[in-house]
Parts: structure tokens; C-alpha cells; sequence
């Protein structure tokens, strides 16, 4: 706990078992199944390496668009106060915020970033494939 392995190396251990071990020897559905648990071990893996510096940047985007707020301490009061802000900033859509070329322009930036890092841990190999 808190020391060696990892989160991640933990994570890791297992995806590489499941792709190294596993796949080779099945078919089928237990292969589609192995497969499936492999990619959603890296993705867990991803997202607890980037976990702090998303939650920064989407808390830096919504005050961009929403105003300033005070931000709480710790991961778990920062994901719930984000959520709360991001239910807000739904409620501005709703009531016609982004209506002006100034505030869409504010919205797109924020939302283009909020998808990035969600593909960054779903699907890192989405800009590189289009770009």
C-alpha cells in the first residue's frame, strides 16, 4: 500500500498476464473477454497517472467559463466539486450561454479540453491516428 508495486505496476502485472498468458491461449468469447479486461486495465492505469493534472485542467477551463470558485483540497472534494460545476455549466447551456461568438468560442476551448483528456486515457492513440 502506498509503496512498491504501484497502483500502476500492479495494473500492469495483470494487463501484461492477461495479454501475454491469457489471449494466446483462448478463443473466442475468453479471448474477446481477456482482451477487453487487458485494454480496460491500461485505461484504469492512465487515468490514475493523469488523474491530478486533468482534474487541474478541467477546474482551469470551467473557471474560464463559469467564473472563479474556490477550489477544494483533495481528489475526492475536487472530482465532486467539478461535477457540481459541470452540472452549472450544463444549466448555462440550456438557458442559452455559448449563444454569442464570444461565449461559444470560451465553451469550445473548455470542451475541446475536457475530450482530449478523456481520450488521452481511453483512447491515447486518437490524435496521433488522425492528425
Amino acid at each position: 500500500m502506498y509503496g512498491r508495486p504501484t497502483a500502476v505496476e500492479l495494473l500492469d502485472a495483470v494487463q501484461r498476464f492477461l495479454d501475454e498468458e491469457i489471449v494466446p491461449h483462448t478463443d473466442g468469447r475468453r479471448q474477446f473477454l481477456a482482451r477487453v479486461s487487458a485494454n480496460v486495465l491500461r485505461m484504469l492505469a492512465r487515468e490514475l497517472q493523469l488523474e491530478e493534472t486533468h482534474l487541474d485542467r478541467a477546474w482551469t477551463a470551467l473557471e474560464t467559463v463559469l467564473g472563479p470558485a474556490e477550489r477544494p483540497c483533495g481528489l475526492a472534494a475536487l472530482r465532486a466539486a467539478l461535477q457540481a460545476r459541470e452540472a452549472e455549466l450544463c444549466a448555462r447551456i440550456r438557458a442559452g450561454f455559448g449563444d454569442t461568438p464570444a461565449a461559444r468560442a470560451q465553451l469550445i476551448a473548455c470542451l475541446r479540453q475536457t475530450v482530449q483528456d478523456k481520450l488521452a486515457v481511453t483512447d491515447p492513440g486518437y490524435f496521433t491516428v488522425r492528425a
